[in-house]
């Protein structure tokens, strides 16, 4: 499985740097060097984007740091305790879904998924620290 041109599209008018692979039937997107905002204790990531087979009809689920993100204090933000083994590296899984009806098959892609993932963690820091 290849990306949409739509993705291919999005991630190439914004000059963000990328990789794409298969694995394990999966199309795993990896932007290296991903820029973190305020708050955590390291400033970038790389940040992996692993998608489905029915991916864009099914929406993403997840995604993964290397190295893990913890915020400055050191606390472990929730449902990030986990790491797996992708793409020959351990990864530290951000267990995040889509709610019912929020992903629109044939509207959202890349673009949306990541504006997703730039919310949360802006929103996983707390507003004292910001």
């Amino acid at each position: 499985m290849s990306l949409p041109e739509s993705d291919i599209a999005y991630l190439t008018e914004r000059a963000i740097v990328h990789t794409i692979s298969i694995e394990a039937n999966m199309t795993c997107v990896v932007l290296p060097n991903w820029s973190l905002p305020t708050g955590y204790g390291v400033n970038k990531t790389d940040l992996l984007l692993r998608l489905s087979p029915g991916y864009p009809d099914v929406p993403p689920d997840c995604w993964w740091f290397n190295p893990a993100v913890r915020l400055d204090s050191g606390v472990v933000i929730p449902a990030t305790e986990v790491d797996e083994h992708h793409l020959g590296k351990s990864w530290q899984r951000w267990s995040r879904h889509f709610n019912e009806g929020q992903w629109r098959s044939g509207v959202d892609g890349l673009e949306s998924f990541i504006a997703l993932i730039r919310a949360e963690l802006v929103r996983s820091v707390p507003a004292s620290v910001q």
